[in-house]
């Protein structure tokens, strides 16, 4: 068996492990990088590390220092109730009040589970209390979490982007974003119509300041979760993306969401800070978060006394793993080789179409953005032919797998699970199911044939 395919095994074996086990996906493959490197590569450790994203491991802690000092100062808290406010307590308007808030969040920085965590346990809330579906309302949430995940600034966008430029592919953020925007917006808007939607623009509106307290009371009292337990704990939830925000242990005491404090209104201005400071003076995004909370934790010490162990570390872990055994595969020319392979196929389109789906299925039950980080890379060789644009196949393999994240088998899925009050929770883990399953089957043909047939890039 050549060094090749092996090291292929052990990637597959390590998604395996991930998926089926309650273990860290990233620590896996530090370990499969160490024994494939020694063992069949015939590396030492600087070989091995020559694969370590740096970078992204800055951005990634920066981002999620931020944002877990923003949770913690109550600033989410009041983005939330300002928005129900904003459209008066209508009741039809309130999964898209849902669906751009975890998109704003994850636009700027936040981890998606992070931010589903957040808003899932608020919006299943309003959805029990005034009769709107659960699946149409946690679908809205887990979409516009994606919606919002490929921004330049966001976790999901820093990580692709940072993978396209290091294989020195031709790459475009704002087409990515928006690509994932529009994909996830326009699946919103179906699900919206055929689960209820429609329906509810017949019903009045509520007072804006009782539903929003309410629900987040209710969201509160529970630690997020529904009494009774968490129900079911999918096994692709312990893969590696931050599953212990499930229960909200560091959810704001505050019961006053509704006034700007002076460390809600520092924290509001360093979230802008950080976007202008990104896309107009083109700083770094983890360093640049960093120092603005530091500064705000200088500020406000009680308030941000525990956001370091709020930061995604479990997220840190997995991408940097999967990324340095990625490294490895292309110090030992595993990514060359399965690229020709691909490509061999013949038919570019048809290789294309197969990554999507690979992306997609994949995905449902494991890591997102380890996916990603392993299959953008196979993908180099035969996109370096020139027959297929990187842009567009970057992202119909970006859209692709994240968009299944609503399977309950995913942290997301899970989340939403794990946030729907009184509901049968076997009926709505078989809707949840069946729905992620749908997308699995309909969403990478549609992205390939959008994104990637017509040569983006």
């Amino acid at each position: 068996m050549s060094p090749e395919l092996i090291s292929i095994l052990v990637l597959v074996v390590v998604f395996v492990i991930a998926t089926t086990r309650s273990v860290n996906m990233g620590a896996l493959a530090f370990a499969a990088a160490f024994a494939v490197g020694e063992l069949v590569a015939d590396l030492d450790a600087d070989g091995i590390f020559a694969g370590f994203p740096g970078d992204l491991f800055v951005v990634l802690v920066g981002v999620t220092y931020l944002f877990a000092i923003a949770r913690a100062n109550g600033t989410t808290d009041w983005l939330v109730h300002a928005s129900i406010r904003l459209v008066r307590g209508r009741v039809a308007l309130i999964p898209w009040v849902m669906f751009a808030i975890t998109g704003a969040l994850t636009a700027i920085g936040a981890v998606s589970p992070a931010a589903v965590a957040i808003v899932a346990p608020i919006a299943l809330s309003f959805a029990a209390r005034y009769g709107i579906s659960p699946l149409l309302m946690g679908a809205m949430v887990v979409h516009g979490a994606q919606a919002g995940g490929f921004s330049p600034i966001s976790i999901y966008g820093s990580i692709v982007n940072g993978i396209v430029e290091r294989e020195k592919l031709p790459g475009n953020e704002i087409a990515l974003f928006l690509a994932s925007l529009f994909a996830n917006l326009v699946i919103a808007g179906v699900v919206f119509v055929l689960f209820g939607g429609l329906k509810l623009w017949a019903r009045g509106a509520v007072t804006p300041d009782e539903s929003a307290e309410d629900a987040s009371k209710d969201a509160s009292d529970t630690g997020g979760l529904p009494e009774g337990g968490s129900g079911p704990q999918p096994a692709g939830s312990a893969g590696g993306t931050n599953t212990a925000v499930a229960t909200r242990p560091d959810a704001p005491t505050t019961p006053d969401t509704t006034r700007l404090t002076p460390a809600r209104i520092a924290t509001l201005t360093s979230l802008v800070a950080l976007v202008v400071a990104v896309l107009a003076f083109d700083l770094d995004a983890g360093l640049t978060a960093i120092t603005l909370a530091v500064v705000l934790s200088t500020a406000w010490p009680e308030d941000s006394r525990k956001a370091v162990g709020q930061i995604a570390w479990s997220t840190v872990l997995l991408i940097c793993g999967v990324l340095t055994y990625v490294g490895v595969l292309d110090e030992m020319g595993t990514i060359t080789w399965a690229g020709e392979g691909v490509s061999g196929i013949g038919v570019p389109l048809l290789a294309a179409v197969l990554l999507c789906y690979i992306g997609a299925l994949v995905s449902a039950f494991a890591s997102s953005v380890g996916i990603m980080g392993a299959l953008i890379p196979l993908a180099v060789p035969f996109l370096a032919q020139g027959e297929i644009g990187a842009v567009g196949m970057v992202a119909a393999l970006a859209v692709s797998a994240t968009v299944v994240d609503v399977s309950p088998f995913s942290t997301n899925g899970a989340l939403v699970l794990a946030a729907a009050p009184d509901v049968d929770r076997e009926r709505f883990f078989r809707q949840l199911m069946v729905y992620g399953g749908i997308v699995v089957a309909v969403v990478p043909a549609v992205a390939w044939l959008v994104m990637v047939v017509p040569g983006w890039g």
